[in-house]
């Protein structure tokens, strides 16, 4: 076994429990190439994000750290700017073999919704060692919106790994060349190219900016919010824009990729000293994204953009993202797009599934 597990293998793992639940699995929960995690009935205010450490729980750290406690069940707000650490309904008790990864889910990342998973002992944010057997926590920062959750929300989704899955330059640079992963020329290294479309749309629009003073969102309402009471439309004529700090930008790349139904992909930021911004804190693509086959002609990748300390000017065409690409162990049964109502196959720029198109 090498490489990404597919959706019938994580259910294999849960037929020897090495995966299990609080609650039965739901509907479309297992992806196909990863697990979708889910809230737990309590959140834990906390002053300050923290990973347990080497040799010491999660439980231990919140000791220190815990202000107060809400219960979700009947629904709460997690407050713009405030930490909090919920336990999932999820639990691993991973093989010697298996380790696992995880990342918030695009709709997730879309909000701004920081999102990360710990584990006992852990000393990096989602990253689940090999073996493994314990609890998995989200922890949770809301940076441009407050959010209305409640148990089984799914903010967050772990893949399972087994030996050498990423693919080297030449690798990358060999399957291109079979499967034309992107559209124009394919720029590799460490993974493959991202750049930003700053070409103007209609009216001039390439993107949108978190505005600062906004209502709630309730994560169960789909496509009811209006984007103009949560975001501003940023124009251009010049294919460029200027980048302020700490503000959070939703834009698009200028390439279209797609991940045939072997591969599955992760988006890295580029390099630090590119430019004083992060790109990207949602980063899984599964196989069939943007694929013929799936029911997609290869899909653009949506950027989500946050400037750090100083102004930055972002120019149509710079490289703001890597993606790397990953061999599946096995094909999975459905790909992404094909018979499992995907939100995103297809996509150009687009919000959350939240907001009205």
């Amino acid at each position: 076994m090498t490489g990404v597990l597919a959706s019938q293998q994580i259910e294999a793992l849960f037929d020897a429990e090495a995966v299990s639940s609080d609650a039965p699995l739901a509907e479309g929960q297992i992806q196909p190439a990863s697990l979708d995690l889910r809230l737990g009935q309590v959140a834990h205010r906390v002053r300050a994000s923290f990973l347990a450490g080497a040799g010491r729980s999660v439980a231990d750290r919140l000791s220190e750290f815990e202000m107060h406690r809400i219960d979700l069940s009947e629904g709460a707000v997690l407050e713009k700017g405030c930490v909090y650490l919920v336990p999932l309904m999820e639990r691993v008790a991973l093989p010697p073999e298996i380790s696992a990864v995880a990342n918030a889910k695009s709709s997730t990342g879309r909000l701004d919704l920081l999102t990360r998973t710990i584990t006992d002992g852990g000393t990096e944010f989602d990253r689940i060692v090999a073996g493994y057997d314990g609890q998995l926590y989200a922890e949770i920062c809301p940076r441009s919106f407050s959010v209305l959750v409640r148990p089984g929300m799914r903010l967050n989704q772990i893949r399972f790994r087994s030996g050498r899955s990423v693919l080297d330059d030449a690798e990358l640079t060999a399957l291109n060349e079979a499967e034309t992963l992107v559209n124009g020329k394919a720029v590799i290294g460490d993974g493959l190219g991202f750049s930003v479309d700053l070409t103007a749309g209609p009216g001039g629009l390439v993107g949108y900016r978190a505005k600062p003073h906004t209502g709630v969102i309730d994560l169960d309402r789909i496509g009811h919010y209006d984007p103009a009471e949560f975001w501003e439309e940023i124009r251009t004529e010049d294919r460029r824009i200027i980048l302020d700090p700490d503000a959070f930008y939703i834009l698009v790349s200028r390439e279209a990729v797609h991940i045939p139904p072997g591969y599955a992909a992760e988006m890295a930021p580029y390099l630090a000293m590119v430019g004083e911004f992060r790109v990207h804190y949602a980063g899984f693509f599964d196989p069939g994204f943007g694929h013929a086959g799936a029911g997609g002609t290869g899909s653009r990748g949506v950027l989500e953009v946050r400037c750090h300390e100083a102004p930055f000017v972002l120019e149509h065409g710079q490289v703001v993202g890597r993606l790397v690409f990953e061999r599946m162990d096995a094909v999975p049964r459905t790909l992404y797009g094909a018979g499992i109502a995907s939100n995103y196959q297809g996509q150009g720029l687009k919000l959350s599934k939240h907001f009205r198109a």
